[in-house]
């Protein structure tokens, strides 16, 4: 780790939604150390970047990953051997990166061990945060077996690098389950509370789970200091969730009104994922989708933007969140075009940054430019504020991106040390 002084920058700070112009940045032993005009003497030795025209944003956070799915067929994906899935996350990770995500809470699939690998400097990515397995009934959205599949090894999920989720049933096994993946590293736990559109049995209108077993989970997670994220897409299945104390609801295109207003009363988050929908649609026929699934993508993806565009009127919490599988993890970033067409450019990069640390309790730390913060920062050429295409792609307007003060991207390419 090596100070560093970012010269003649503008920034923007999304915790306090604030521009200044021409100031430099201070880094010191990873946290910022000082914005304003810093002297030579203050700097110590630092290394100095001028960036003038450059703009200076907190790191990116994507809450909601999966930093294993290298195949858009999960199943497929969770049968591949253990290194093998493993190595096909390296690209995957160093793509984050290069994109300027600093965080990505990964919502199923990420295991203890990775996250050491990328907070130890083995690998090269954003820290994770891991919900280890996601939690699924019997012919939930995490099962992925076939109706002609034996039904009695509980999907053969828990040794597989590469899959997403477990099968878990009952309040009893769903105790354990939770006990286990936080044992075993988990940063919160992850349900499926509705059908989902990339599993091949469940519609999206099913609840899954029963309330008790919901209840479960959140009773568990909180006894160990965390809180449940759900999959859900309708309002029952989003309600259901709620009553039984989940904190954050992941997709929700087909959320209604009263749902929102009962997510801001409870203080409930939610992580919509829209431009997967879309590449899902795209590139779907040509990765072998099933019909009947991009009917399922199809019936989520056209009530999205009008449940974004309600949630934001109504005052909920919304979190940033891709959701890219397989070949698709490259769009990433197109998330932010898919949000600022809606809500704009501005609260865009929010989701993204102070909001998206506040869901994952990190505010003040994270998600903005600030003295005492973490320097997770991600410096622009030009103003994504005005041009929100500036961090789409795979990071060319993007030249220097530092994590916990370290300069893990700089003259546009990954360094070797990252």
């Amino acid at each position: 780790m090596s100070n560093c002084v970012l010269e003649n920058v503008d920034v923007f700070d999304p915790e306090s939604r604030k521009r200044r112009s021409g100031v430099d940045i201070l880094i010191q032993d990873g946290v910022i150390a000082a914005i304003g005009t810093i002297a030579a003497e203050a700097a110590n030795g630092a290394v100095r970047l001028r960036l003038s025209g450059h703009t200076v944003l907190p790191g990116f956070i994507d809450l909601h990953v999966h930093v294993v799915a290298s195949n858009t067929n999960l199943g497929a994906n969770a049968a591949q051997p253990n290194f093998l899935a493993a190595l096909r996350t390296l690209p995957i990770l160093r793509g984050m990166l290069n994109r300027g995500f600093t965080t990505v809470r990964d919502a199923g699939g990420a295991d203890f061990g990775m996250c050491q690998a990328v907070n130890t400097g083995v690998v090269a990515g954003p820290r994770i945060l891991s919900s280890g397995k996601a939690l699924s009934q019997t012919g939930g959205h995490g099962d992925f077996r076939q109706r002609s599949d034996q039904l009695d090894d509980a999907c053969g999920c828990l040794g597989r690098q590469g899959a997403i989720a477990r099968v878990v049933d009952g309040v009893d096994a769903m105790r354990l389950a939770v006990r286990e993946e936080i044992l075993k590293g988990a940063a919160q736990i992850k349900v499926m509370a509705s059908g989902g559109v990339a599993s091949p049995n469940d519609p999206i209108t099913n609840t899954q789970y029963s309330e008790d077993e919901l209840r479960a989970a959140v009773e568990e997670a909180s006894a160990a200091g965390t809180y449940v994220m759900a999959h859900a897409y309708t309002a029952r299945a989003i309600r259901r969730a709620i009553d039984a104390g989940v904190k954050c609801i992941e997709h929700g295109n087909l959320v209604d009104e009263e749902t929102a207003r009962l997510m801001v009363e409870r203080d409930v988050s939610m992580v919509p994922t829209l431009a997967t929908l879309d590449h899902l649609m795209e590139y779907g026929p040509k990765l072998g989708f099933p019909a009947a699934s991009l009917a399922k993508i199809d019936a989520a993806r056209s009530v999205g933007r009008e449940a974004l565009a309600m949630l934001a009127n109504v005052g909920v919490r919304i979190g940033f969140g891709s959701d890219m599988l397989g070949e698709l993890h490259q769009h990433q970033s197109d998330e932010f075009l898919a949000r600022a067409k809606v809500v704009g450019n501005e609260a865009a990069i929010c989701s993204a940054t102070s909001v998206a640390a506040e869901i994952i309790n990190e505010q003040g730390r994270r998600g903005t430019v600030a003295v005492g913060a973490v320097a997770d920062l991600v410096i622009v050429e030009g103003d994504p504020l005005r041009d929100i295409s500036l961090l789409l792609g795979q990071g060319e307007h993007i030249p220097v991106v530092l994590k916990g003060g370290t300069l893990v991207k700089r003259d546009g390419r990954l360094c070797e040390s990252a």
